[in-house]
């Protein structure tokens, strides 16, 4: 009894090592899972570190209802971070912002004896969009994962049913999808088998359904493809098992068309509003401040100013739009995986920042010279404060200084004067330059790289269809390479099967060596996932012979030239919103802007001129234009306490890089999904054309405003 009971564990064990040395080429480990995780999810883990660091501070008890809401977007996103952490960061964040805004206010009320109730007010209304912010966090984090994982859905669908179509084996077919998916997706199919093999489900069949459940909300047509596919295991004929293979694919590239097409439509009117209420309005809003400045006796104030246009409109702006970007379905966009690059240290690298911030740093500090000028050791050194206009030849612009400091009751005032709004255009420019040219060196030869790809994986496709039907006709493998190298002379793809023929012919290197050698292989010249993985399913399905192979590459050929098809018809779909935004953000909005800047300018410099010519002249009762006198005029505006242009323009400038950088987030996002490096890419140009159009318009409008300003109050002097 016991040596028949060894012999049935002898049996078990030698089944067991069998299957696992089928699977263990396939199917990653449990530590190999777990370092895959630490891998995909360097960007989430800093929301993770924070939740578990400060939200183990205290315990708060969530809400039943909330709770159940919270622990499924933390699921989704894969952050092991329970509800009451996620709460208590957001109250954490709420309470030191709160605290913060309080202890400031007290401090100057302090030190001026002046309590800044506006400032307060503004701290504690970012308190509550801090909290807002990072209570919606697990939403967010969640959505990003979707959009990452759902972009290869059709890359996935694809692998399972060119697998299945020679071998009928969905764990197997499965596994393959795995192996070659790059992102999120391809971690979650790994996570199908760790949840086997720990034992959380006895079958592959139950994981995956489990699985499955997780998109059927969000994307009910990956659900029905995949239980087509299971379906078509149990088809008696052959034929009827590959067209319901087919009929798979076909659904969920129907289902990723249809639900992009109904949200072209959904988000024209969000975005439009979010155009006019975030960067219209409040825009225009900045030309009137010079006045409202004047008129409420100091209660607005530059600081507030940047509180305001710098931190809470911007915030209110990117909230709408992640509201916007949020109901975006998944199932389109760029599958790629960045980290994967082979030049993704290029991507990481802090030098660009460092070769950025020389080149902006001294542009920096020019346009904070008129500030600069003002410092106490600076007169010590016996450099000039100010300079007189007409001694350095801008006479054009008026009377007066180019910078017009100003004392009223003994503080320094200003900068009022044109010269220092010039100089202020330096500051956006330096700020917008810094990231412009970091991100073009980051990114450059990663897109350059990544469009190479696209365009060699566009001719593969109808190279492989030539390569299938070599085969097909009876043409060995290693000879149908030659033949297709010959016959696609001129293009790219001609290289690939050149390299792989004299591996062939040359070296005498196998198939798989030919192709996926480390040191000689084909593939080390072309990193491209699609014709890695159309090489390994040439090889699986070679081993059952050559019509198989044949007929797998044209079904290959065939589902990615589909595919392609409807990318096509998904951008003609986007295209015209994505034009109308980035019109509106590198042409409407910086030439508006630059316009409000020199109004702003050009008010300023009436009130000053009225001002200089009521002190010169006394209480005249002169009147101007049948208005009234000059002196009850000036009296309604307290010039003393108008912003300084200087400091307006600063604020435009730096909402309109704001706006910039939040607009072509949501403009990646729409046309591609979660595809950081495009976002990189198009920052840089982005940033260069918007603020070059918009320092353009600003310096024109400044001068030509302020000389017809000039000029029209010539005659009151």
């Amino acid at each position: 009894m016991e040596k028949e009971n060894l012999s049935t564990k002898e049996i078990i064990a030698k089944y067991s090592k069998k299957l696992e040395s089928e699977f263990n080429s396939e199917i990653e480990s449990s530590a190999d899972y777990s370092q895959f995780k630490r891998d995909m999810l360097k960007e989430l883990s800093e929301y993770e570190r924070w939740a578990k660091t400060l939200g183990n501070l205290i315990k708060i008890k969530v809400a039943e209802k909330d709770r159940v809401k919270i622990e499924k977007h933390l699921k989704t996103a894969r952050l092991e971070v329970t509800p009451s952490q996620s709460l208590t960061l957001s109250v954490i964040a709420f309470l030191g912002l709160f605290f913060i805004t309080l202890l400031i206010g007290t401090s100057i009320y302090l030190i001026t004896e002046s309590f800044p109730t506006l400032l307060v007010f503004l701290g504690i209304i970012t308190s509550f969009f801090v909290f807002y912010y990072a209570y919606t966090m697990p939403k967010r984090l969640a959505n990003i994962w979707r959009l990452k994982a759902s972009s290869e859905m059709v890359p996935a669908i694809l692998y399972i049913v060119v697998y299945m179509k020679h071998t009928s084996n969905l764990e197997r077919a499965v596994a393959f999808a795995a192996e070659h998916l790059e992102g999120p997706l391809g971690l979650d199919f790994k996570k199908i088998f760790y949840d086997v093999e720990i034992g959380k489900y006895s079958t592959i069949k139950q994981s995956l359904d489990n699985y499955l459940e997780s998109w059927r909300e969000y994307s009910p047509e990956f659900v029905e493809s995949f239980h087509l596919i299971e379906s078509s295991l149990f088809e008696p004929t052959e034929a009827r098992r590959v067209q319901i293979l087919e009929k798979s694919l076909q659904i969920i590239l129907d289902g990723v068309y249809e639900k992009m097409l109904r949200y072209s439509r959904e988000i024209r009117s969000p975005l439009t509003n979010i155009y006019m209420l975030g960067i219209i309005l409040p825009t225009l809003g900045l030309a009137l401040l010079p006045l409202a400045s004047t008129l409420l006796g100091g209660a607005i104030t530059w600081p507030i100013l940047i509180v305001i246009f710098n931190i809470i409109i911007p915030f209110l702006v990117f909230y709408l739009v992640s509201e916007a970007l949020i109901k975006r379905p998944g199932g389109y966009g760029e599958s790629s995986v960045l980290e994967l690059n082979p030049q993704y240290y290029k991507y990481e690298s802090r030098k660009p920042w460092l070769i950025a911030s020389l080149i902006a740093v001294p542009i920096l500090l020019l346009g904070l010279l008129p500030l600069i000028l003002q410092l106490g050791f600076i007169s010590s050194l016996g450099l000039p404060s100010d300079f007189a206009l007409e001694k350095i030849g801008l006479s054009f612009l008026g009377e007066g200084n180019l910078f017009n400091f100003r004392i009223s009751d003994g503080e320094r005032i200003g900068p009022f004067g044109t010269g220092a709004i010039i100089f202020s255009l330096l500051i956006p420019l330096a700020i917008g330059m810094f990231f412009s040219s970091a991100y073009k060196r980051k990114t450059k030869d990663l897109i350059k790289s990544r469009d190479d790809t696209k365009y060699l994986e566009k001719e593969f496709t109808n190279s492989l269809f030539q390569l299938g039907n070599r085969i097909g006709d009876g043409v060995p493998v290693e000879i149908a390479f030659g033949k297709v190298a010959q016959s696609t002379q001129g293009q790219k793809t001609q290289e690939f099967f050149s390299l792989v023929n004299r591996n062939f012919q040359q070296s005498g290197m196998s198939l798989e060596s030919a192709i996926f050698d480390k040191k000689r292989g084909a593939l080390t010249l072309f990193p491209s996932s699609l014709i890695a993985t159309s090489m390994r399913i040439l090889l699986e399905s070679a081993k059952k012979g050559l019509q198989v192979a044949a007929r797998s590459l044209m079904s290959i050929s065939e589902y990615v030239k589909n595919i392609d098809k409807i990318n096509e018809r998904l951008h003609d779909l986007l295209a015209e919103i994505v034009s109308d935004m980035k019109s509106n953000m590198t042409f409407l909005a910086p030439l508006l802007a630059g316009i409000i800047v020199g109004l702003s300018s050009m008010i300023t410099s009436i009130l000053n001129k009225l001002h200089e010519i009521q002190i010169s002249a006394g209480a005249s009762t002169d009147s101007i234009g049948g208005f009234g006198s000059l002196n009850s005029i000036t009296s309604i505006f307290e010039v003393n306490q108008m912003i300084p242009p200087y400091f307006i323009q600063i604020s435009i400038g730096i909402y309109i890089i704001e706006i910039i950088f939040i607009l072509t987030s949501a403009l990646v996002t729409v046309d591609s999904g979660r595809d950081p490096l495009k976002e990189k890419n198009e920052l840089s140009k982005n940033l260069i054309r918007g603020l070059s159009l918009y320092l353009i318009a600003a310096f024109l409008s400044i001068l030509i405003l302020n000389i017809l300003a000039t000029i029209s109050l010539g005659s009151l002097s």
